[in-house]
């Protein structure tokens, strides 16, 4: 999730909240009833779920869903980032930024460049494979999966991006390789029998018309792999989000999956609406009038977190705008991205100190945006975030 990313203490603080997490893990987990009851909920439209354990309405609010695993502490889009998310007890782990490959694969990468993400560099074979293209309008270099067939991105290993922030996640360079959404299908299916209670999943579709105008559609092969794991209902475990509501439309023709639109800054427009002339930006799609129509094919929103609570210019938050409000009487949820531990991503007045790498009072950020009552919330730190729930359903 998130291409649009804002793109510790340290090691005392990290430790701490992993231990409190894994340490505690029965007591947060209990929690879900509790949290569900004090949330509400807004299931959103006609695939909703019922209520009873299946769907949406089974998730406690608000929901804690890992962002690309738990990318705070492993490589993103790993199946090791992925098993620590569901062990810290993440509600959702976002199982699959979904890319393909030139044999019509799907994996799971942030980008489908790839040299941020892998060791590909390092590959003398794959020298000649280097190259710039347009990615949604933007001057791209690098290793692209559409260049690559399965069996060769199987022989590179995963790399953490960023690593300026977390330098620690780097001793894990090198370890997995990229899964792919089959992999990832299994993965859920055999966590779930051993949690035993349901793992959910939140596929992103990345750069839909990019990978269309090469002959290799996304929303097809997604749904045709659902179908064959028989994840294409609506009280299936898997949510579908996207940054184009046009892929999204498509998708809701195509499977009965609870369906997000994604949402960047509010002067920014949809990719899909710069190539086929839409003029409509962001600010349009959160208008009372615009959700209505996205409440038509989908069942929720992902908005950047400033679409809650702007920030002025010294990035402190100001007053929230009332798109909370606003989604849910048009029968939508949100879960805004992304929160996450160390200081340059938190707003200004919950920094702590300059170090990139050191965690700022993320705890008093959780407060200010679960108290929009905002459905949940992307967290590259699922264990935080769990406490911060703690927090919110013992006040």
């Amino acid at each position: 999730m998130g291409t649009q990313d804002n793109e510790q203490t340290a090691t005392t603080g990290r430790r701490t909240l992993l231990g409190a997490a894994v340490l505690g893990a029965g007591g947060v987990l209990g929690l879900s009833g509790q949290a569900a009851a004090a949330g509400g909920g807004h299931g959103g439209g006609g695939h909703g779920g019922d209520g009873h354990g299946r769907g949406l309405k089974s998730l406690p609010k608000p929901t804690i869903i890992g962002h690309r695993g738990a990318s705070g502490y492993r490589p993103e889009h790993t199946l090791g980032s992925y098993q620590l998310a569901l062990d810290l007890g993440a509600d959702i782990v976002e199982a699959g930024d979904l890319v393909p490959t030139r044999d019509g694969h799907l994996v799971c990468r942030h980008e489908p460049e790839i040299g941020g993400t892998t060791d590909v560099a390092n590959h003398p074979e794959f020298a000649g494979r280097r190259k710039t293209k347009s990615l949604d309008g933007v001057p791209t270099t690098g290793w692209f999966t559409e260049d690559f067939t399965l069996a060769e991105l199987k022989t590179l290993r995963a790399t953490e991006r960023i690593p300026a922030n977390r330098p620690h996640n780097t001793l894990y360079d090198g370890r997995w390789e990229i899964p792919t959404f089959e992999e990832v299908l299994a993965w859920q299916d055999e966590q779930t029998r051993k949690k035993g209670r349901q793992v959910w999943i939140y596929p992103e579709l990345k750069h839909p018309t990019y990978f269309r105008e090469q002959g290799l559609g996304l929303e097809e092969r997604v749904a045709k792999v659902l179908r064959r794991h028989g994840k294409d209902r609506e009280d299936s475990p898997v949510i579908l989000q996207s940054f184009e509501p046009t892929s999204i439309r498509r998708m809701d023709r195509l499977v009965g999956n609870p369906l997000v639109v994604l949402l960047s800054g509010a002067d920014t427009r949809p990719w899909d609406f710069e190539t086929t002339g839409d003029p409509r930006t962001t600010a349009d799609l959160i208008t009372p009038a615009g959700l209505r129509e996205i409440a038509s094919y989908a069942q929720g929103i992902g908005p950047t977190l400033d679409l809650v609570i702007p920030k002025d210019a010294a990035g402190r938050l100001t007053s929230p705008t009332t798109l909370v409000r606003d989604a849910h009487r048009a029968g939508l949820l949100l879960h805004p991205y992304t929160m996450r531990n160390e200081n340059p991503f938190l707003p200004a007045e919950f920094r702590k100190g300059t170090d990139p790498d050191a965690y700022g009072d993320v705890f008093g950020a959780y407060r200010v945006y679960f108290a929009t009552g905002i459905d949940g919330v992307f967290t590259d730190n699922p264990d935080t975030g769990l406490l911060a729930r703690q927090d919110l359903v013992n006040r």
